[in-house]
């Protein structure tokens, strides 16, 4: 059985997902500015990803007789003006989000709720990817995106990005 102090922070996860996904809208809204449509779009794919994040943690909430409560978005307040700001931001936030994941993996097992851990052992994983992606995206930049054609390279790359559903399951 879901217990409330678990339940709790995984509404928190939920509304944690959608700040998420509002953020990467901001950064994806950046380099759309900047026409660097590859950019743009892979913070669209990431939007798509955060949102289904937070629909996953619904479902597993909802399945578990837990009524979700969603609050109120803040909006993401950010200074965005160098093309690498966005990409720093996004790695703090992946890392902060990698925390978050955490502090409620800890909860379920201080509780022995080997369900909800088994649950959250994939959003363990996604957000090692997460991370990684993110800081990849650095290291490339600082590479090749200071000169016109490595940032050419860089943003035809990102704009083959697609969005793909997770494969979790959420059924209990």
């Amino acid at each position: 059985m879901l217990s409330e102090n678990v339940a709790k922070l995984l509404n928190n996860q939920v509304n944690k997902e959608f700040y998420s996904a509002y953020l990467y809208l901001d950064f994806e809204n950046f380099y759309k500015d900047k026409s660097l449509d590859g950019f743009a779009n892979w913070y669209h794919v990431q939007v798509q990803e955060e949102v289904a994040h937070a629909q996953l943690m619904m479902q597993y909430l909802q399945d578990n007789d837990y009524s979700v409560t969603l609050e109120a978005i803040d909006k993401p307040n950010i200074p965005l003006s160098d093309l690498m700001d966005p990409l720093k931001a996004g790695l703090k936030h992946e890392q902060y989000v990698t925390e978050l994941i955490h502090n409620c993996y800890a909860a379920a097992y201080e509780e022995k709720d080997f369900r909800t851990m088994q649950f959250l052992d994939w959003f363990v994983k996604e957000q090692g990817e997460e991370e990684k992606n993110a800081s990849d995206m650095i290291s490339r930049f600082d590479l090749f995106g200071h000169d016109a054609k490595g940032l050419y390279d860089l943003d035809a790359e990102y704009k083959t990005r697609t969005y793909v559903a997770p494969s979790i399951m959420t059924n209990n």
